[in-house]
C-alpha cells in the first residue's frame, strides 16, 4: 500500500516482486545513492526526502541542478508517472507536496546562509584556502591570537586585516608562537582574495545561520525540507563541499546524544559527494570519518549521492548501510573495475549477477539493499524506484517567491549585520597610534593598548604582550627614535590600516 501514513511505518521507495522498504529506525545508519548521470539518482533522493518529511523528519538537501524545488508542489500529472504507477500497480497514490524552506548563499533564490569565520574554524578554512601544512599552522596562530585578544573574526575583511597585522608583527609573535613566515601570510592573503572573487564573502558574516532552524516541522507534523539552491554555488566546488561539511559538523556539535530512535531527528543528503573528498588532506578526512561514524548517535542520517561508490573513501563507505545503485556504464577497463567494485559492496543474491545487472539497469531502476531490523544488510534486489508524490522538476519564480515570503524563517536572515569586530577595532586604533603624546585615555580596546591611563604600560612578569600592546610599542619606538610624524603615519597604516587601503571598506 502506497500511502502517506504519518505513523512510523517502513518507507516504501522501490518495488521488485515485493515491496522494497527502508526502516526509519535504520535511517541513521546512513546511506548511498549512486549511479551515472541521467539514471535516476535525483528522483530517488526526492522520493526518500518526501517520505521522511511525511514521517515528520526534517530533511536537508542541496539542489545542484535546480530541479528539486518541485518537491514543494503536488505531482502525479506527468504521463511517465502515470505509466510507472500502472506498471508497479501502486494503490492509494495521492499527489502531495512537502513543506519547504529555501536557502541560498547568495540570497537570490532563498534565505541567505551565513556563518562567521570563527564558527567555521581554522581546519575547514585551511581546506577552503587550499593551504599546505605550514600555511595551515600559521592560520591556526592567527585564529589563536585573535581569540586571546578578544578580536571577533566574523567576515573575510576581519580575517584579512588580522592576517595583515600578524604578518607585520611576525617578529614579536615568534618567541611565543613560533615562526610566522611572510610567504605563508602572503599565501593566505592571496587565497582569501581568490575566495572573495568566488563570492564566498557573501557566506561569511552575520546573522549567522542557526542550524536549529533546519530541524522544524509544520502545523501538520510534516518535516520541513530545507533546500539549498546550489546550481550557482557549485561553480565553486570547494566552497560547496566545505559549506556542507561545516553544516554536518555543526549538527554533530550541537545535537545531544539520542541513542536508538524509532526515526531520525533529521536526514542530510550530501549531493555531489565526491567533491567532499577530492584532494582533502588527511586531517580533514579523519574529521569527516569521525563525524559520519558518530553523528548517528545524535539521530542524524546522512545519505551520500554520487556517481560511483569509489568516490567515497572505504572508511566512510563501510558506514553506509542503505544502498541504492543506479546504472553504471563500462566503456573502459577502469570503468569495468568500478562496476566490479560497486557489485562487491552488496550482499549477494544468488538469483542476480550483480555486476552484469548494474550495466543493464534502465532509467529509474536500481539495485537496492537496506538494513534489516537486526542491522544486517538485506540481499540485493533489482527494483524500480516508485514515482514521487510531489512534482518532478523546477517551480516558477512566483511560486518560489511566495514560499520564501511565507517560510518559518522569513525576515530572520534577510538583512546582513556588520557589527564591530577585528577589522573595525584594528582600524580604530590607527589615528591614536599615529598621534603624538600625550595619548588621551581611551576605554575598552584602546584602553587595553595604553593601560587605560593614557600611557603605554609594560608587560607584567612573563605575561605575553597582546597584539594591541605590540602595536603601541612599535609606534612609540618609531616616534622616540626621531623618525618623525610622516614615517610614523606610514608605520601606523602598515600595521593597523585596512588591507583594502586607506581604511576604505568595500
Amino acid at each position: 500500500m502506497y500511502n502517506m501514513n504519518m505513523s512510523i511505518s517502513p518507507i516504501l521507495f522501490a518495488k521488485s516482486k515485493s515491496d522494497v522498504v527502508l526502516l526509519p529506525q535504520m535511517a541513521n545508519r546512513h546511506g548511498l545513492i549512486a549511479g551515472a548521470t541521467g539514471t535516476g539518482k535525483t528522483v530517488t533522493l526526492q522520493v526518500l526526502a518526501e517520505n521522511f518529511s511525511a514521517l515528520g523528519v526534517p530533511v536537508f538537501l542541496a539542489d545542484v541542478k535546480g530541479d528539486l524545488a518541485g518537491i514543494s508542489q503536488p505531482g502525479g500529472q506527468s504521463p511517465k508517472v502515470q505509466a510507472r504507477l500502472a506498471q508497479l500497480k501502486l494503490d492509494g497514490y495521492t499527489p502531495a507536496g512537502c513543506p519547504v524552506t529555501f536557502w541560498d548563499v547568495f540570497g537570490e533564490q532563498g534565505h541567505p546562509v551565513r556563518t562567521t569565520i570563527s564558527e567555521f574554524g581554522p581546519l575547514l578554512f585551511s581546506r577552503l584556502l587550499q593551504l599546505n601544512d605550514v600555511q595551515a599552522g600559521v592560520l591556526n596562530l592567527i585564529y589563536k591570537i585573535a581569540d586571546e585578544d578578544g578580536l571577533l573574526l566574523l567576515d573575510l575583511k576581519d580575517l584579512r586585516a588580522m592576517s595583515q597585522f600578524v604578518g607585520d608583527h611576525a617578529a614579536q609573535f615568534t618567541t611565543q608562537y613560533g615562526n610566522i613566515s611572510a610567504a605563508s601570510i602572503g599565501a593566505i592573503q592571496r587565497n582569501l582574495l581568490a575566495l572573495e572573487t568566488q563570492g564566498a564573502d557573501k557566506y561569511f558574516g552575520e546573522p549567522a545561520l542557526n542550524l536549529d532552524d533546519f530541524i522544524q516541522t509544520d502545523a501538520n507534523g510534516k518535516g520541513v525540507v530545507n533546500i539549498l539552491t546550489a546550481d550557482k554555488l557549485l561553480q565553486s566546488p570547494r566552497v560547496y563541499a566545505t559549506l556542507l561539511l561545516w553544516m554536518l559538523s555543526e549538527l554533530f556539535e550541537r545535537l545531544p546524544e539520542a541513542g536508538d530512535l524509532p526515526k531520525p531527528k533529521m536526514v542530510f543528503f550530501f549531493d555531489e559527494a565526491h567533491l567532499l573528498f577530492n584532494e582533502a588532506p588527511p586531517a580533514l578526512l579523519e574529521k569527516i570519518e569521525q563525524v559520519v561514524r558518530l553523528i548517528r548517535s545524535k539521530g542524524v542520517g546522512v545519505f551520500f549521492v554520487t556517481q560511483n561508490p569509489r568516490d567515497i573513501p572505504d572508511n566512510v563507505l563501510g558506514q553506509l548501510g542503505n544502498r541504492v545503485q543506479h546504472a553504471l556504464r563500462a566503456f573502459t577497463p577502469q570503468d569495468q573495475k568500478a562496476v566490479a567494485a560497486a557489485a562487491d559492496t552488496f550482499r549477494a543474491n544468488p538469483k542476480i549477477k550483480t555486476a552484469t545487472a548494474i550495466m543493464e539497469l534502465a532509467v529509474g531502476e536500481a539495485l537496492v539493499s537496506c538494513l534489516e531490523e537486526n542491522g544486517e544488510p538485506a540481499i540485493v534486489q533489482r527494483a524500480w524506484i516508485v514515482p514521487p508524490r510531489s512534482q518532478i522538476g523546477p517551480i516558477t519564480p512566483d511560486q518560489r517567491r511566495q514560499l520564501i515570503q511565507n517560510s518559518l524563517v522569513a525576515g530572520v536572515y534577510d538583512k546582513a549585520v556588520d557589527r564591530e569586530s577585528a577589522y573595525e577595532k584594528l582600524a580604530a586604533v590607527q589615528p591614536q597610534v599615529a598621534a603624538p603624546p600625550p595619548i588621551p585615555e581611551k576605554p575598552g580596546f584602546l584602553g587595553s593598548i595604553f593601560g587605560g591611563a593614557g600611557a603605554p604600560t609594560a608587560a607584567r612578569g612573563r605575561q605575553p604582550d597582546s597584539l594591541a600592546t605590540i602595536a603601541a610599542k612599535s609606534v612609540v619606538r618609531s616616534l622616540s627614535s626621531g623618525i618623525g610624524r610622516q614615517i610614523a603615519n606610514q608605520v601606523a597604516r602598515g600595521v593597523l590600516g585596512s588591507i583594502f587601503g586607506g581604511g576604505r571598506r568595500r
